[in-house]
């Protein structure tokens, strides 16, 4: 398979996991992947210029901003656990309760699948 055909079936994934509100799906079966027990993000603030590092376990929530942010899974390669990590994230308003964001965000592609708010940004530094 060419890295473009790759990458195109990455994306397509990534788009039907952040369009389905289930919850998340296993792995690939041939990709040894093991589970953490939290992820650690960093949160940016658009306005001040201020990062924010956070550490969320899985089944719990943070805040930052006037957002929430909660971890379902975080997930890593079990050959080599520092090179990747993918965690899927519900961020929701504060304000109003809207659904900001619900999918896997993956640690060394952030804009791959991003957050898409006018003050925040969210991303994945890794698996705790």
């Amino acid at each position: 398979m060419s890295a473009r055909a790759s990458f195109l079936s990455v994306l397509l994934a990534i788009a039907l996991l952040s369009a389905t509100p289930m919850a998340p799906p296993a792995m690939a079966q041939d990709m040894s992947v093991a589970s953490s027990d939290g992820v650690y993000l960093r949160g940016l603030d658009k306005v001040s210029g201020e990062t924010t590092d956070l550490a969320v376990v899985v089944g719990d929530s943070v805040s930052f901003g006037r957002m929430e942010i909660s971890l379902v899974a975080c997930r890593y390669p079990v050959d080599d656990p520092s090179s990747e990590a993918y965690a899927f994230l519900e961020i929701t308003s504060e304000v109003n309760g809207e659904r900001l964001f619900y999918g896997w965000m993956i640690a060394t592609s952030p804009a791959l699948n991003a957050l898409d708010h006018a003050r925040y940004d969210v991303w994945v530094i890794g698996c705790q």
